[in-house]
């Protein structure tokens, strides 16, 4: 049974697609530890890894020299992950909902948040004057 007080764990990567390997790693070991099962284990990561991704190509914009934070925070009931971008932020208003739509099948990108939400339990997204931060949630489900 986990401790009620959270575990925390922060990772650091450059704002490079290739460090993504690194927070898969870190994120398939956390959702183990929280108990998840696999394959609610590879929907999290997922999630994870598709925002990391558009930390690093839209936040970062590529550049090794804005860093991305991740924070994964193990509570009792869920794991929730943050991830933190230099970037300017986006309009979550304008980001298509209907990517299964049969004019969208075809488009070469912009599923990331559908299947952000997909994976998860929540996801929200803040904006502030030092960058975008996308928080993730997995509630656990007792066995």
């Amino acid at each position: 049974m986990l401790d009620a007080t959270p575990e925390v764990i922060r990772v650091r990567i450059a704002g490079r697609l290739e460090q993504l390997e690194q927070i898969d790693r870190v994120g398939a070991e956390v959702c183990a530890r929280a108990g998840f099962d696999e394959d609610e284990c590879s929907q999290f990561t997922l999630a994870v890894i598709e925002a990391g991704t558009n930390a690093i190509q839209h936040g970062s914009r590529g550049d090794p020299a804005k860093e991305v934070e991740i924070v994964f925070t193990l509570f009792p009931d869920r794991l929730e992950v943050t991830i933190h971008d230099q970037g300017p932020g986006f309009d979550p208003a304008k980001v298509k909902t209907d990517v299964t739509a049969p004019e969208h099948l075809l488009d070469a990108r912009g599923r990331g948040i559908f299947i952000m939400r997909s994976c998860c339990d929540d996801v929200g997204f803040a904006f502030d004057g030092s960058g975008t931060t996308c928080r993730l949630v997995k509630r656990r489900v007792p066995r």
